[in-house]
């Protein structure tokens, strides 16, 4: 099983940064890839970013790339997410979840069927973006 804590939500004015951290532990951080999920009020959740650091390759979402960034410290069993030039629609809660077999580059593709390929999730969190 693994464990997933996210951190680095808040508040936020348009145009500015964010960076939001996942923990994991529980099992050797190679063993699975870890995604970025978000949802807004009233919409679905929906994927963000994949990372395998065991690949050292990340994925996103199309809309998404140029604007925000994944990272990992496989050290630290750490995946980072920094945002930048937020909008007020980038308002939603962030999650963080782990597979053992997505396969990451799919994200690009089916950012929201990439929901159903997840096996662990952390509790979110909250990032308000005000315009």
């Amino acid at each position: 099983e693994v464990q997933l804590v996210e951190s680095g939500g808040g508040l936020v004015q348009a145009g500015g940064s964010l960076r939001l951290t996942c923990v994991a532990s529980g099992r050797s951080f190679d063993d699975y890839v870890i995604g970025w999920f978000r949802q807004a009020p009233g919409k679905e959740r929906e994927g963000v970013s994949c990372i395998s650091s065991s690949e050292g390759s990340a994925y996103y979402t199309p809309s998404l790339k140029g604007r925000f960034t994944t990272s990992s410290d496989n050290a630290k069993n750490t995946v980072y997410l920094q945002m930048d030039m937020l909008k007020s629609e980038d308002t939603a809660v962030y999650y963080c979840a782990a597979s053992l077999d997505y396969p990451c580059s799919s994200i690009y593709h089916y950012p929201q069927s990439a929901v159903y390929g997840m096996d662990y999730w952390g509790k979110g969190t909250l990032v308000t973006v005000s315009s």
